[in-house]
């Protein structure tokens, strides 16, 4: 129970500094996107606490286990080919995985078509590790989340 409690309030807050920040906001992240145009350099300021945050959870997790963490993935032909499909899907919708789940309870429309090809994407992404995966070569990819 009390690791739920922590999960869900984890989330919340994950959901609500998201809210906050404008991340759900795709004019805000097309602005942020558009360097040629009307730039709004908002976004660099909560992507920068983001990195700030996780690089002292995970100096703080170094320190407690006394060293370096579990092997990194390797930088693969996947991980760009993902990391581009990513990119281009985030500037083409304003959207990504997380911003798009909390903005499901605002209910616009577009919003419920990206989540949509999304899951298929995420299915269809799975399907191909998979398929992978029994012709024996094992790399996956975990997508990312912002």
């Amino acid at each position: 129970m009390k690791k739920t409690l922590s999960a869900f309030g984890s989330g919340l807050l994950f959901g609500v500094g998201l809210l906050i920040s404008g991340m759900t906001d795709p004019h805000r992240v097309h602005a942020f996107l558009d360097f040629a145009g009307a730039w709004n350099p908002s976004l660099a300021g909560v992507m920068a606490g983001a990195i700030a945050v996780h690089g002292t959870a995970l100096a703080l997790e170094r320190r407690r286990r006394g060293g370096g963490l579990a092997p990194q993935a390797p930088l693969d032909a996947s991980l760009f080919l993902g990391a581009g499909v990513f990119g281009v899907g985030w500037g083409l919708a304003g959207y990504c995985p997380g911003p798009a789940v909390v903005s499901l309870g605002l209910a616009p429309e577009r919003v419920w078509v990206f989540f949509a090809t999304m899951v298929v994407g995420i299915l269809f992404g799975d399907g191909a590790v998979t398929a992978r995966a029994r012709r024996g070569s094992s790399t996956s990819t975990p997508a990312p989340v912002c």
